[in-house]
């Protein structure tokens, strides 16, 4: 945790050290620093979602710097707003709301964003449908930088990405590359799953299309 976050921490009054918090849950975490302000709790929250929050957000935004700022105005939203979270739901969706919408703002405040990157793709759960470029962007390939033929596809990957709505990149980009099934994605995005899965069916076809329309020949 950074200064920014520490500093946003720093005005609660932490009590007794708590032991054995890798045994707590995530919601026990989160509804305990917003009572208690517990500096520690705030901490094992941030390092058990700073790997999978920040590629989230790498990918998403295509750029270092931008997914660094965007990870830190996350959490400081989640300090912000702790007061908020719905004890009756789980914090993980939650927190990819918050990041969701953060990825969001941060592209629109930035139009010379770079295009997300799709060089190490999660596995699919649920959707197995579509060929050519959907096969590529859950394929177990080596690292595109060491093929011609797979930067020419990470780069055709990035101009169809392109091309989706904010609407269908989103879903995409998180039951593709985040794995989550289509209930979580729907919870994410408040929308129903049908909406999901009608969206991600229509990114699919698109990015299906496109990839054939630009280059069939690749296998």
């Amino acid at each position: 945790m950074n200064a920014t976050l520490q500093a946003a921490t720093a005005t609660r009054t932490e009590p007794r050290s708590l032991d054995q918090l890798d045994q707590w849950s995530d919601e026990d975490l989160l509804i305990q620093y917003r009572e208690t302000g517990c500096r520690d709790l705030f901490a094992e929250l941030v390092r058990r979602y700073e790997s999978e929050l920040y590629c989230y957000l790498r990918r998403y935004l295509g750029s270092v710097e931008a997914a660094e700022d965007a990870f830190q105005a996350v959490f400081l939203q989640v300090h912000l707003k702790c007061h908020q979270f719905d004890s009756q739901r789980r914090v993980r969706p939650w927190l990819y709301a918050i990041a969701t919408n953060q990825a969001i703002d941060a592209k629109r405040s930035n139009r010379r964003y770079q295009a997300v990157s799709l060089d190490r793709p999660g596995r699919l759960r649920e959707a197995d449908e579509g060929r050519g470029l959907v096969e590529r962007m859950v394929s177990d390939e080596p690292d595109p930088s060491h093929q011609v033929a797979n930067d020419e596809r990470d780069e055709l990957l990035k101009r169809a990405m392109d091309e989706l709505t904010e609407q269908m990149r989103s879903v995409v980009q998180l039951v593709y590359y985040q794995g989550m099934l289509y209930r979580e994605a729907a919870e994410v995005l408040s929308i129903p799953v049908g909406t999901v899965r009608s969206r991600l069916h229509t990114a699919i076809a698109k990015l299906t299309e496109f990839w054939n329309r630009h280059h069939p020949h690749l296998d």
